[in-house]
């Protein structure tokens, strides 16, 4: 997936274990739906807590965000109780989303420790990919790049 791509909806389970899909995520305004290897490894808890601790700079600029990983739905629910995260971390075990963002790995040794690139999708109301974000190593980037796509989306008007 690339910018200008039309973002794939889904449903997977959050953290609670309560449906959500993509149209229900973006009906209060744009998205920054960030894929991460694994709940509770440093690098993902970097990342994570990052977008948490950028939330109302995300919140005025109208726009919400989401995790994505292949971690169980209670493991979801361990992480966000740890870090206090406060937005939705989907549970997508078997990887069809991932897959479907093209974010799922397919080398052997690799896909069983990190089955999941550590991906960002800035995605418009429209489900129009305004941003993607492909970084393994600057957790930062992730959520500091969302938002800079998310200011220029909004300087266009």
């Amino acid at each position: 997936m690339d910018i200008g791509d039309h973002a794939p909806d889904f449903s997977l389970p959050d953290q609670h274990g309560e449906p959500r899909d993509l149209r229900g995520l973006l009906a209060d305004g744009p998205l920054a739906l960030f894929f991460y290897p694994a709940a509770m490894t440093p690098g993902c808890t970097a990342e994570s807590c990052r977008f948490r601790d950028l939330s109302a700079e995300f919140a005025e600029l109208g726009a919400g965000c989401a995790g994505i990983s292949a971690d169980p739905v209670d493991r979801q629910a361990a992480f966000d109780g740890r870090h206090g995260l406060g937005f939705p971390l989907l549970s997508d075990p078997d990887g069809t989303v991932a897959r479907s963002y093209g974010v799922r790995r397919t080398a052997p040794g690799l896909s069983a420790l990190a089955p999941t690139r550590r991906h960002t999708f800035v995605i418009d109301t429209d489900r129009t990919v305004l941003q993607v974000v492909r970084s393994e190593i600057r957790m930062s980037a992730h959520a500091d790049g969302a938002l800079e796509a998310l200011r220029a989306r909004r300087a266009r008007g």
